[in-house]
């Protein structure tokens, strides 16, 4: 109810407060649910197959970015711009259908523990099950260490848990940003404004300089940006921190281009290299090599056009190269009307 108040003025009953309170309350609570929705655990893979999750295709509201779409899916900046090659990152346009990218293979690394395939820029979670229990892998993604910060590969384990802690910047972090005119405090409070946000893990690396964190940025989510460290979307560092325990095991590859199986059929994952291997750009010999490896054991046919496409535009998904696979297509479309 409102009343009036002289020339102009308009008071505000607590009940309409009350109201507007409400009303803000749920669109940030449907906000989270949406982001919280984006990580939701995969079923492993059975037997003979290495892919999880199911592509999606979505349009964009009049409002949307790509970031604001890769948020609400569970996806980082460049996994979406890689797989929507075209569409303006700021302004996709209402109604423009972006392809959402959730199928992928998992890295060639044990499946346990974490795993972290840095040229990815995704990380993979695959919790302890009980027996009886289906056994799962939480996926990620995550941003990590920039050309000269760049993150560690190999072998750690998860040594420490902190909430809210304060950030202490390295004196080389804080002078590159005194370069740009930022003035950083020796100590930084913790809370949702710390850069690392409000929870890390540190892995035993020798140094302790290398964390699993949070961010107060998350725009930057699935970038080679950090000074080394891999920095996930405040909602998914929030989850992952409260299922993973000291002493988990975490394995960080380097894995540009992945392959796997699924129903028979040869896949090929191929993503941009990391700066510091994007030198020299990789060769049709390259993929060759890959291709040797896939199929030393399991000879195939190739579809080496579908290869070499996949290979060329290294969009980040999952991409049938088996001979046969090719040669079903084409028969459907020749039987199309």
């Amino acid at each position: 109810m409102r009343k009036p108040a002289g020339a102009g003025a308009v008071h505000y009953t607590m009940s309409t407060i009350g109201d507007a309170v409400i009303r803000g309350v749920v669109l940030m609570a449907s906000i989270a649910a949406s982001f919280a929705a984006a990580a939701n655990p995969a079923p492993l893979p059975a037997a003979g197959s290495d892919v999880i999750g199911t592509d999606l295709m979505v349009r964009a509201d009049q409002r949307d970015t790509l970031l604001d779409l890769a948020r609400r899916h569970g996806l980082g900046y460049e996994e979406i711009t890689n797989a929507n090659p075209g569409v303006d990152a700021w302004l996709p346009g209402a109604g423009t259908e972006v392809f959402v990218p959730k199928r992928r293979l998992l890295p060639i690394a044990p499946r346990e523990g974490i795993v972290i395939n840095l040229p990815e820029h995704r990380l993979y979670w695959y919790p302890p099950s009980a027996r009886g229990e289906t056994p799962v892998v939480w996926s990620f993604p995550v941003s990590i260490g920039k050309m000269d910060w760049n993150t560690p590969l190999g072998r750690t384990t998860i040594v420490s848990k902190a909430k809210d802690a304060p950030w202490i910047p390295p004196k080389s972090v804080r002078e590159e940003h005194a370069k740009r005119g930022e003035i950083l405090p020796a100590v930084v409070p913790g809370g949702a404004d710390n850069p690392m946000g409000r929870h890390k893990m540190g892995l035993g690396i020798p140094g302790g300089a290398y964390l699993i964190h949070g961010t107060n940025r998350p725009a930057g989510i699935g970038m080679q940006v950090t000074h080394g460290c891999m920095r996930l979307y405040p909602e998914d560092i929030e989850t992952l921190f409260g299922m993973v325990p000291i002493g988990t095991s975490v394995t960080i590859v380097n894995q540009p281009y992945k392959w796997g199986w699924h129903d028979g059929e040869l896949l090929i994952e191929v993503h941009p290299p990391l700066q510091e291997d994007a030198v020299e750009p990789p060769t049709l010999t390259d993929l060759t090599r890959l291709i040797v490896e896939a199929t030393r054991t399991t000879p195939r046919a190739i579809d080496w056009i579908s290869a070499e496409r996949a290979w060329r535009e290294a969009r980040g998904t999952p991409t049938a190269v088996s001979a046969a696979t090719a040669q079903v297509a084409a028969s459907q479309d020749d039987a199309a009307p």
